[in-house]
């Protein structure tokens, strides 16, 4: 893997979160495994994959655009872990540090975004 992604802080934040959320959907009902939780799981590993693959393409537009899509994954994630818990499914204060973290992240990843933008003009 390219250094640069590794360097990419919001890139290791989201490799955190992303072991965070395969960690806390284990714990979700068996049911789950083809429904919440794979979304869940998807959702989460989209957020550095696509950070890796905008870095990846070596502009700054194109690290712009694929951040987005990250975020997006982002705020997909978060709608999925309110639902897990509206549904109390596993364990809800771990799933809430997780949304914590995405709110966090979130900031970092638009932050990131207006950098590249900014550079990119």
């Amino acid at each position: 893997m390219p250094e640069s992604v590794e360097n990419l802080e919001i890139w290791r934040e989201g490799i955190e979160v992303a072991k965070l959320v395969y960690r806390l959907t284990k714990g979700w009902p068996r049911e789950e495994v083809y429904g919440l939780s794979s979304q869940a799981r998807r959702s989460a590993v989209s957020v550095p994959a696509n950070l890796a693959e905008g870095v990846g393409r070596g502009s700054k537009r194109e690290a712009a655009r694929f951040a987005k899509i990250a975020l997006g994954s982002l705020y997909e994630l978060g709608t999925l872990l309110h639902l897990a818990a509206e549904m109390e499914l596993g364990d809800r204060e771990q799933a809430e540090i997780i949304r914590g973290r995405l709110t966090i992240l979130a900031r970092r990843i638009s932050s990131y975004i207006i950098y590249q933008e900014a550079k990119d003009a």
